[in-house]
């Protein structure tokens, strides 16, 4: 370190889009990336998820010195950089899926839960991209950090908080170096369950130099004033998001109820199994998650023809015709075979995949539950602040600086308290 250092801040992918931030914070000689995730875009249909298909379509960033030279075929230039580290906010793959391409002699941080989770999310090897030289379904060295305990990477300090996301285990990052402080946000939200932990983190930010916040809840401006869009018929909030399901349960107490949820929103799907009316059961895959991941057993289904997890009790399994033929008994989740249940039954998605009306396959999803007699009801909770939430996120930090990420249109967020900048991909901002 010397007098002449100051801190800089790299913006290699995720400004423009939903997802996929890469941004790097650097001083001296010692620097930190954050985060490892992909753009999600399936209408681009791409050939392969190979690392040059994925720099060509932007779906992560072309960041030097942090990715394995044995795919990038670069070099790492270890003169220039003595001491590098990573940071991974939460579980979702726009935050998570290029993780693999790390270097693995790079420290990589991430809050407990998703450390510890994300190995049992990638067993088939379908969840992250490969690290070279591996199998599939290996998924590289993840530090557990402690909350809110100093980590150490040359002259850069970062601090690891939980927060509030519809991805179980998500934090905050709160970085200091010799002459800034600067707070990323990940993904963040005040209708979740925990908004003490989302208000503890931002008062730790407050006042900070530079505040990278994502801005997804003003992605959508002309549909600010659609009263009729789902955001404003829709639950307002997870804990309104579990009693709606419960209503519904009691509303039609002899009616086939199934549904579906995102892997990852882990808290949500324990919050529906200890409210239910209903026995939830849950297809073996989720239940072995749980299994893995938590050490807790849940009642589970097979579809026929599938592997057996040795891990769950066979006591608790229930058998999947007796759930196609309940009517009254059971809230259980369906995972294929829609067309097998009952007819005027319900079927609840709760932000499963397919994820939207962005993604090809959500439309004839939707479409082939009326064909086959089925309701279909979208219950979602966002787990992105909202507008409204945004200006109270800025101002319990009121930041000199604000950098709005992670969204469509970063123009429509602004800072009443100091200055706001929309970098462009690859720009590098001195502080």
């Amino acid at each position: 370190m010397t007098l002449k250092d100051k801190t800089t801040v790299t913006f290699y992918n995720g400004l423009n889009t939903i997802g996929g931030p890469m941004i790097e914070v650097a001083y001296g000689k010692s620097h930190v990336l954050f985060d490892l995730g992909e753009v999600y875009r399936p209408e681009l249909n791409l050939p392969d998820e190979s690392y040059q298909t994925l720099i060509q379509n932007k779906l992560i960033g072309d960041v030097p010195n942090f990715y394995d030279p044995k795919i990038t075929g670069k070099k790492i230039d270890t003169d220039r950089w003595e001491h590098s580290a990573a940071y991974m906010s939460h579980l979702h793959l726009d935050h998570s899926k290029a993780m693999n391409l790390l270097a693995p002699e790079i420290p990589l941080y991430a809050g407990p839960i998703t450390a510890h989770m994300l190995p049992a999310l990638n067993e088939k090897g379908d969840f992250l991209l490969p690290a070279a030289g591996h199998k599939s379904n290996y998924t590289r060295s993840i530090i557990a950090a402690e909350y809110k305990k100093p980590i150490h990477v040359g002259d850069i300090t970062l601090e690891i908080w939980p927060s509030d996301h519809d991805a179980y285990g998500a934090t905050g990052l709160i970085i200091t170096t010799p002459d800034k402080k600067i707070s990323y946000t990940g993904d963040i939200r005040l209708h979740g369950y925990h908004p003490d932990w989302v208000h503890e983190y931002l008062t730790a930010s407050k006042g900070c130099d530079l505040f990278i916040s994502e801005a997804t809840g003003v992605s959508w401006p002309e549909e600010k004033n659609d009263k009729d869009s789902e955001e404003f018929t829709g639950p307002k909030n997870e804990k309104e998001l579990t009693e709606d399901i419960v209503n519904l349960q009691k509303e039609n107490p002899n009616r086939q109820i199934t549904f579906n949820t995102y892997p990852t929103n882990v808290e949500r799907l324990l919050r529906i199994i200890a409210d239910s009316p209903r026995k939830v059961v849950l297809y073996a895959e989720r239940a072995h998650l749980l299994k893995e991941s938590f050490k807790k057993d849940y009642p589970y289904y097979y579809l026929p023809g599938d592997k057996k997890f040795t891990d769950l009790k066979p006591e608790l399994e229930v058998s999947y015709s007796d759930l196609l033929d309940d009517d009254h008994k059971y809230l259980w989740q369906a995972v294929s075979d829609f067309d097998r249940l009952q007819k005027g039954g319900l079927y609840i998605h709760s932000n499963a995949e397919p994820l939207g009306d962005f993604d090809p396959a959500y439309k004839p999803f939707v479409e082939q539950f009326a064909k086959d007699g089925i309701e279909y009801k979208a219950l979602r909770c966002s787990g992105h602040a909202d507008e409204k939430e945004l200006k109270e996120i800025i101002s319990e930090v009121q930041p000199a600086i604000l950098i709005p990420v992670h969204t469509l249109h970063p123009e429509l967020e602004e800072n009443p308290y100091g200055k706001r900048i929309l970098p462009k991909r690859g720009q590098t901002i001195t502080l």
